[in-house]
């Protein structure tokens, strides 16, 4: 017999406000590999909840995401729900696990959602690694979609432009972009980087487009961030590899946070 995973959410969604003690949260974030260290600067921690006390969150398969979600309240009195991991497609849990944390919070009460990732920059001619990229868009190549029947999501405007301004007020030199989903877990090809580079591509990476889809499918604003980690295949000369995702968060950790802060604070 098949689980409905709204029905799913909600039940994590009540358990989580019961070991939260809370009611309500303001928002919700995803943080991606490298991005947990930053979590430290976002606001003063209320609980820390294992994932794997609530139905239907497995434990994170991936080094550098933690596995639990924390509640903090922010210096401005707002409650924040800190997503520290996430699941991925290539993981094999399917579609559901992927934004299971993401309908979880909106059936908690959250309306706006930060995802965060680390990505490969597609244009070294203008970013930098440890750069904070706001996500204008998306390219959806993972071959996946967390809807399936006749429910039609418009997808115009994913990624919030009024949050994206915003996150300008609290730091005017963030730069946006295009981010690209591939299903992974193998890194893109040199000839596939040319091609994302063709299509109008800015950023890599193997999260967030499914997540934002299941968002927006709830009614949540969206704001994205991506932490260019490393040039993409084929632009640096150099391999890829995952120790250099985390070790660029972990350099970037107090810089990340405090721009979360502010940018929670201002939401």
């Amino acid at each position: 017999m098949s689980i409905d995973p709204y029905n799913l959410a909600g039940e994590a969604a009540a358990a989580l406000k019961a070991a939260a003690g809370l009611d309500t949260f303001d928002v919700a974030l995803v943080m991606g590999s490298g991005w947990v260290p930053a979590a430290d600067a976002i606001g003063q921690v209320v609980a820390e909840i294992p994932v794997t006390d609530l139905p239907g969150f497995q434990a994170p398969a991936v080094a550098g995401h933690g596995g639990k979600i924390r509640v903090v309240r922010t210096p401005a009195g707002r409650h924040a729900l800190v997503l520290l991991g996430r699941s991925h497609l290539y993981e094999g849990r399917g579609v559901d696990a992927v934004v299971h944390g993401v309908r979880t919070v909106a059936a908690a009460g959250v309306r706006t959602i930060v995802l965060t990732n680390a990505a490969g920059g597609l244009r070294p001619e203008t970013q930098q690694v440890g750069d904070p990229v706001l996500i204008s868009d998306h390219i959806n190549l993972t071959g996946a979609n967390p809807i399936t029947g006749t429910t039609f999501i418009d997808l115009t405007e994913v990624y919030s432009r009024r949050l994206r301004e915003l996150a300008r007020e609290v730091d005017p030199s963030l730069a946006e972009g295009v981010y690209v989903a591939f299903r992974g877990p193998t890194y893109e090809t040199p000839a596939e980087i040319r091609m994302l580079r063709t299509l109008g591509g800015d950023l890599i990476g193997m999260s967030t487009v499914l997540e934002a889809i299941a968002a927006r499918e709830a009614s949540l604003d969206v704001l994205g961030v991506s932490l260019v980690t490393n040039p993409a295949a084929g632009l640096s000369g150099e391999p890829l590899n995952h120790e250099e995702v985390l070790e660029v968060g972990r350099a970037t950790a107090t810089r990340m946070g405090v721009l979360l802060a502010k940018v929670v604070d201002r939401l």
